[in-house]
């Protein structure tokens, strides 16, 4: 798992690639929280055109970015999900939540 975090005019752009399950999230949760918490970003958008593979961890990644975003006054996108991965996001509700691109 890889991922590389920009700021773009107030939007942190997080490009993940690989998998993620449980022991890449933690990775992914600690890199995602330090970024947001030191740089108050308005808008977090992770872009999944690059993940492989996706559990119900990812699940947990994006609501827990969703509920602190909301808590530093931003939002959370995500951003070109491969189809069987939007799949998921819209069974789980979360397209209700967050604004997928």
């Amino acid at each position: 798992m890889q991922i590389n975090i920009k700021s773009e005019n107030g939007t942190a752009i997080a490009v993940l690639s690989g998998e993620i399950d449980h022991h890449s999230a933690k990775k992914l949760r600690t890199e995602l929280d330090k970024f947001v918490v030191t740089m108050q970003p308005e808008t977090l958008a992770m872009d999944f055109s690059n993940i492989t593979f996706m559990d119900s961890s990812g699940i947990g990644l994006i609501i827990g970015r969703y509920k602190l975003m909301k808590e530093c006054g931003g939002v959370l996108e995500i951003r070109s999900p491969q189809p069987y991965i939007r799949r998921v996001l819209r069974l789980s509700g979360i397209e209700r939540i967050v604004k997928i691109v």
